[in-house]
Protein backbone atom coordinates (compact mmCIF):
# COMPACT_ATOMS: atom_id res chain seq x y z
CA UNK A 1 0.00 0.00 0.00
CA UNK A 2 2.81 2.45 1.06
CA UNK A 3 4.34 1.56 -2.51
CA UNK A 4 0.86 2.48 -4.72
CA UNK A 5 0.41 5.82 -1.93
CA UNK A 6 4.00 7.62 -3.29
CA UNK A 7 2.90 6.36 -7.03
CA UNK A 8 -0.52 8.21 -6.54
CA UNK A 9 0.92 11.26 -4.63
CA UNK A 10 4.05 11.46 -7.31
CA UNK A 11 1.46 10.98 -10.04
CA UNK A 12 -1.03 13.45 -8.74
CA UNK A 13 1.55 16.22 -7.78
CA UNK A 14 1.92 16.96 -11.49
CA UNK A 15 -1.85 18.45 -12.20
CA UNK A 16 -1.14 20.72 -9.25
CA UNK A 17 1.92 21.52 -10.81
CA UNK A 18 0.34 22.25 -14.52
CA UNK A 19 -0.41 25.94 -13.21
CA UNK A 20 3.22 26.71 -13.94
CA UNK A 21 2.69 24.99 -17.22
CA UNK A 22 -0.25 27.76 -18.77
CA UNK A 23 -0.05 28.17 -22.32
CA UNK A 24 -2.46 31.23 -22.86
CA UNK A 25 -2.06 32.89 -26.22
CA UNK A 26 -3.79 36.50 -25.93
CA UNK A 27 -4.54 36.69 -22.30
CA UNK A 28 -3.75 40.64 -22.16
CA UNK A 29 -6.12 41.40 -25.02
CA UNK A 30 -8.67 43.89 -24.38
CA UNK A 31 -12.45 43.23 -24.84
CA UNK A 32 -15.16 46.12 -24.68
CA UNK A 33 -16.84 47.28 -21.61
CA UNK A 34 -19.20 44.71 -20.25
CA UNK A 35 -17.93 41.71 -22.18
CA UNK A 36 -19.28 38.22 -20.64
CA UNK A 37 -18.28 34.99 -22.01
CA UNK A 38 -18.76 31.31 -20.69
CA UNK A 39 -16.46 28.47 -21.77
CA UNK A 40 -16.62 24.96 -21.43
CA UNK A 41 -12.99 23.37 -22.15
CA UNK A 42 -11.64 19.92 -21.81
CA UNK A 43 -8.35 18.64 -21.63
CA UNK A 44 -6.76 15.29 -22.24
CA UNK A 45 -3.32 14.13 -21.09
CA UNK A 46 -1.07 11.37 -21.65
CA UNK A 47 2.19 10.77 -21.13
CA UNK A 48 4.89 9.34 -18.27
CA UNK A 49 6.21 11.40 -14.76
CA UNK A 50 10.12 12.30 -14.41
CA UNK A 51 11.09 11.95 -10.81
CA UNK A 52 14.81 12.93 -10.99
CA UNK A 53 15.65 10.42 -8.70
CA UNK A 54 13.22 12.12 -6.23
CA UNK A 55 11.39 8.97 -5.87
CA UNK A 56 12.06 5.17 -6.36
CA UNK A 57 9.43 5.02 -8.96
CA UNK A 58 10.14 3.62 -12.72
CA UNK A 59 8.20 4.10 -16.13
CA UNK A 60 5.41 6.20 -14.16
CA UNK A 61 2.37 7.07 -16.72
CA UNK A 62 -0.47 9.30 -16.50
CA UNK A 63 -3.37 9.30 -18.69
CA UNK A 64 -6.00 12.06 -17.41
CA UNK A 65 -9.21 14.35 -18.21
CA UNK A 66 -9.35 17.49 -17.13
CA UNK A 67 -13.10 19.56 -17.61
CA UNK A 68 -13.42 22.99 -17.08
CA UNK A 69 -15.72 25.87 -16.45
CA UNK A 70 -15.05 29.16 -16.83
CA UNK A 71 -16.67 32.54 -17.00
CA UNK A 72 -15.33 36.11 -18.08
CA UNK A 73 -16.59 39.64 -17.71
CA UNK A 74 -14.83 42.66 -18.58
CA UNK A 75 -15.50 46.26 -16.65
CA UNK A 76 -13.83 49.43 -15.91
CA UNK A 77 -11.23 50.48 -13.40
CA UNK A 78 -9.91 54.03 -13.12
CA UNK A 79 -10.87 54.32 -16.77
CA UNK A 80 -8.07 51.40 -17.74
CA UNK A 81 -10.07 48.12 -19.19
CA UNK A 82 -9.99 45.14 -16.50
CA UNK A 83 -11.62 41.59 -16.19
CA UNK A 84 -12.14 38.85 -14.34
CA UNK A 85 -11.96 35.06 -14.75
CA UNK A 86 -13.17 32.17 -12.82
CA UNK A 87 -12.43 28.12 -13.28
CA UNK A 88 -14.01 25.32 -11.91
CA UNK A 89 -11.83 22.04 -13.39
CA UNK A 90 -12.52 18.77 -12.57
CA UNK A 91 -10.58 15.64 -12.73
CA UNK A 92 -10.65 11.91 -13.70
CA UNK A 93 -7.64 9.22 -14.84
CA UNK A 94 -5.45 6.33 -14.48
CA UNK A 95 -2.15 6.46 -13.15
CA UNK A 96 0.57 3.62 -13.50
CA UNK A 97 4.31 2.90 -12.62
CA UNK A 98 6.88 0.18 -11.10
CA UNK A 99 8.24 0.30 -7.28
CA UNK A 100 10.22 -2.52 -6.00
CA UNK A 101 10.14 -4.55 -9.46
CA UNK A 102 6.05 -4.49 -8.77
CA UNK A 103 3.59 -2.55 -10.96
CA UNK A 104 1.08 -0.65 -9.47
CA UNK A 105 -2.21 0.80 -10.76
CA UNK A 106 -5.06 3.07 -9.40
CA UNK A 107 -7.35 5.57 -10.51
CA UNK A 108 -8.52 9.01 -9.20
CA UNK A 109 -11.62 11.20 -9.96
CA UNK A 110 -12.21 14.41 -8.32
CA UNK A 111 -12.48 18.53 -8.00
CA UNK A 112 -9.20 20.32 -8.66
CA UNK A 113 -8.72 23.62 -7.00
CA UNK A 114 -10.45 26.65 -7.97
CA UNK A 115 -8.56 29.66 -10.15
CA UNK A 116 -9.36 32.87 -10.01
CA UNK A 117 -7.67 35.77 -12.03
CA UNK A 118 -7.82 39.40 -11.88
CA UNK A 119 -5.79 41.64 -14.76
CA UNK A 120 -5.76 45.42 -15.27
CA UNK A 121 -4.66 47.46 -18.44
CA UNK A 122 -1.37 49.86 -18.02
CA UNK A 123 -1.01 51.06 -21.09
CA UNK A 124 -2.34 51.02 -24.69
CA UNK A 125 -6.13 49.40 -23.19
CA UNK A 126 -8.73 52.10 -22.03
CA UNK A 127 -11.58 51.07 -21.02
CA UNK A 128 -14.28 51.54 -24.37
CA UNK A 129 -18.02 51.55 -25.16
CA UNK A 130 -18.52 48.20 -27.83
CA UNK A 131 -18.90 51.58 -29.79
CA UNK A 132 -15.34 52.90 -29.49
CA UNK A 133 -13.61 49.76 -29.21
CA UNK A 134 -14.77 49.28 -33.23
CA UNK A 135 -12.68 52.32 -34.13
CA UNK A 136 -9.92 50.88 -31.91
CA UNK A 137 -6.55 49.80 -33.11
CA UNK A 138 -3.96 47.66 -31.20
CA UNK A 139 -0.44 48.99 -31.14
CA UNK A 140 1.44 48.39 -27.83
CA UNK A 141 -0.52 46.88 -24.37
CA UNK A 142 1.26 46.32 -21.37
CA UNK A 143 -0.95 44.88 -17.66
CA UNK A 144 -0.70 43.11 -15.00
CA UNK A 145 -2.68 40.34 -13.78
CA UNK A 146 -2.99 38.29 -10.12
CA UNK A 147 -4.32 34.85 -10.21
CA UNK A 148 -5.31 32.88 -6.92
CA UNK A 149 -5.91 29.47 -6.92
CA UNK A 150 -8.30 28.78 -4.27
CA UNK A 151 -8.19 24.98 -1.54
CA UNK A 152 -11.51 23.90 -2.81
CA UNK A 153 -10.25 20.64 -4.60
CA UNK A 154 -10.88 17.37 -2.91
CA UNK A 155 -8.77 16.97 0.26
CA UNK A 156 -8.82 14.43 2.91
CA UNK A 157 -5.29 14.60 5.37
CA UNK A 158 -5.52 11.21 6.36
CA UNK A 159 -5.09 10.12 2.73
CA UNK A 160 -1.83 10.51 0.60
CA UNK A 161 -3.67 10.64 -2.86
CA UNK A 162 -5.60 14.28 -3.43
CA UNK A 163 -6.57 16.62 -6.10
CA UNK A 164 -6.67 19.24 -4.13
CA UNK A 165 -3.54 20.99 -2.93
CA UNK A 166 -4.91 22.18 1.04
CA UNK A 167 -3.19 25.32 -0.09
CA UNK A 168 -3.57 28.66 -1.45
CA UNK A 169 -1.78 29.99 -4.36
CA UNK A 170 -1.04 33.09 -5.62
CA UNK A 171 0.50 34.30 -9.10
CA UNK A 172 1.16 38.15 -9.80
CA UNK A 173 2.17 38.39 -13.65
CA UNK A 174 3.49 41.05 -16.21
CA UNK A 175 2.04 41.02 -19.78
CA UNK A 176 3.09 42.45 -22.86
CA UNK A 177 1.19 42.65 -26.51
CA UNK A 178 2.36 44.61 -30.20
CA UNK A 179 0.23 44.05 -32.86
CA UNK A 180 1.47 44.70 -36.57
CA UNK A 181 -0.85 44.06 -38.91
CA UNK A 182 -2.07 40.66 -38.40
CA UNK A 183 0.67 39.36 -36.55
CA UNK A 184 0.65 39.76 -32.39
CA UNK A 185 3.21 39.38 -30.01
CA UNK A 186 2.56 38.22 -26.57
CA UNK A 187 5.16 37.34 -23.48
CA UNK A 188 4.37 37.14 -20.16
CA UNK A 189 6.51 36.90 -16.69
CA UNK A 190 5.53 36.02 -13.55
CA UNK A 191 5.86 33.88 -10.39
CA UNK A 192 3.76 31.30 -8.56
CA UNK A 193 3.79 31.70 -4.45
CA UNK A 194 2.26 29.23 -2.08
CA UNK A 195 1.38 28.64 1.39
CA UNK A 196 1.75 25.71 3.40
CA UNK A 197 -0.06 22.69 3.11
CA UNK A 198 -1.30 21.96 6.64
CA UNK A 199 -2.12 19.19 7.61
CA UNK A 200 -0.39 16.79 5.16
CA UNK A 201 -0.24 13.01 5.01
CA UNK A 202 -0.23 11.58 7.45
CA UNK A 203 -2.27 14.41 8.71
CA UNK A 204 0.94 15.71 11.46
CA UNK A 205 3.24 17.23 9.20
CA UNK A 206 3.16 20.20 7.25
CA UNK A 207 4.22 20.99 3.54
CA UNK A 208 6.10 23.67 1.47
CA UNK A 209 6.69 24.38 -1.47
CA UNK A 210 9.14 27.26 -3.31
CA UNK A 211 8.39 30.16 -5.55
CA UNK A 212 8.01 28.60 -8.88
CA UNK A 213 9.23 31.60 -12.03
CA UNK A 214 7.60 31.14 -15.28
CA UNK A 215 7.81 33.13 -18.64
CA UNK A 216 5.78 32.62 -21.50
CA UNK A 217 5.63 33.74 -24.89
CA UNK A 218 3.12 33.15 -28.05
CA UNK A 219 3.45 34.90 -31.70
CA UNK A 220 -0.35 34.59 -33.26
CA UNK A 221 -1.74 35.52 -36.90
CA UNK A 222 -5.16 36.47 -37.86
CA UNK A 223 -6.30 35.40 -40.58
CA UNK A 224 -9.81 36.90 -40.06
CA UNK A 225 -11.80 38.78 -37.35
CA UNK A 226 -12.18 35.51 -35.08
CA UNK A 227 -9.62 33.35 -37.00
CA UNK A 228 -6.38 32.82 -35.59
CA UNK A 229 -3.22 30.60 -34.94
CA UNK A 230 -0.42 30.91 -32.28
CA UNK A 231 2.70 29.38 -31.18
CA UNK A 232 3.30 28.73 -28.05
CA UNK A 233 6.29 28.54 -25.26
CA UNK A 234 6.68 28.53 -21.79
CA UNK A 235 9.79 27.91 -19.26
CA UNK A 236 9.23 27.68 -15.41
CA UNK A 237 11.70 26.85 -12.70
CA UNK A 238 12.04 26.77 -8.96
CA UNK A 239 9.27 24.80 -6.76
CA UNK A 240 11.45 22.77 -4.38
CA UNK A 241 9.31 21.02 -2.07
CA UNK A 242 9.60 20.39 1.88
CA UNK A 243 8.15 18.04 4.38
CA UNK A 244 8.03 18.61 7.80
CA UNK A 245 10.68 21.54 6.99
CA UNK A 246 12.98 19.01 5.57
CA UNK A 247 13.56 20.29 2.10
CA UNK A 248 14.09 18.03 -0.93
CA UNK A 249 16.44 19.82 -3.86
CA UNK A 250 15.34 16.98 -5.93
CA UNK A 251 12.03 18.27 -6.58
CA UNK A 252 13.14 22.04 -8.22
CA UNK A 253 11.52 22.19 -11.35
CA UNK A 254 13.07 23.51 -14.73
CA UNK A 255 11.06 22.48 -17.54
CA UNK A 256 9.56 23.71 -20.79
CA UNK A 257 6.87 23.35 -23.16
CA UNK A 258 6.13 24.08 -26.59
CA UNK A 259 2.22 24.30 -28.40
CA UNK A 260 0.00 25.58 -30.85
CA UNK A 261 -3.50 26.81 -30.62
CA UNK A 262 -6.07 27.70 -32.79
CA UNK A 263 -9.39 29.62 -32.81
CA UNK A 264 -12.94 29.58 -35.02
CA UNK A 265 -15.54 31.93 -34.67
CA UNK A 266 -19.10 29.57 -35.45
CA UNK A 267 -21.36 33.03 -34.99
CA UNK A 268 -22.15 36.10 -33.16
CA UNK A 269 -21.83 34.60 -30.13
CA UNK A 270 -19.93 31.24 -29.99
CA UNK A 271 -16.53 30.35 -31.05
CA UNK A 272 -14.25 27.24 -30.31
CA UNK A 273 -10.59 26.93 -29.32
CA UNK A 274 -8.47 23.98 -30.23
CA UNK A 275 -4.18 23.63 -28.51
CA UNK A 276 -1.85 21.09 -28.66
CA UNK A 277 1.58 21.41 -26.60
CA UNK A 278 4.30 19.09 -25.50
CA UNK A 279 7.15 19.02 -23.14
CA UNK A 280 10.41 19.66 -24.68
CA UNK A 281 12.43 19.62 -21.24
CA UNK A 282 10.99 18.05 -17.97
CA UNK A 283 13.23 17.98 -15.33
CA UNK A 284 10.55 16.89 -12.60
CA UNK A 285 6.92 16.92 -12.77
CA UNK A 286 4.58 15.48 -16.04
CA UNK A 287 5.82 15.28 -19.41
CA UNK A 288 2.50 15.33 -21.19
CA UNK A 289 0.89 15.45 -24.51
CA UNK A 290 -1.90 17.82 -23.91
CA UNK A 291 -4.82 17.89 -26.47
CA UNK A 292 -8.08 20.55 -25.65
CA UNK A 293 -11.06 21.41 -27.25
CA UNK A 294 -12.98 24.80 -25.86
CA UNK A 295 -16.07 26.18 -26.84
CA UNK A 296 -17.44 29.72 -25.91
CA UNK A 297 -20.63 31.47 -25.95
CA UNK A 298 -20.17 35.54 -25.04
CA UNK A 299 -22.40 38.46 -24.72
CA UNK A 300 -22.26 42.47 -24.26
CA UNK A 301 -24.01 43.48 -21.13
CA UNK A 302 -23.74 44.05 -17.23
CA UNK A 303 -24.48 41.15 -15.34
CA UNK A 304 -28.81 41.59 -14.02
Amino acid sequence: MLGLGLLAASAVCPLQQLRAQDLAPRAYLITPLHSNAITLTYSFYDGSIQFNNALPVNGAKGRYNVPVFGYYHSFNLFGRSANIVAALPYAFGHFQGTMAGVEQHLYRSGLVDSVYRVSVNLKGGPAMRPRDFIKWQQKVLLGVSLKVAAPTGQYDPTKLINWGANRWAFKPEFGYSQRWGKWILDGYAGAWFFTTSKPYYPGTKSQSENPIGTFEGHLSYDFKPGFWISLDGNFWYGGQTSVADVENPLTKQQSSRLGCTGAIRVSKHQSLKFSYSNGTYVRFGGNYHNVSIGWQYSWLGNPK
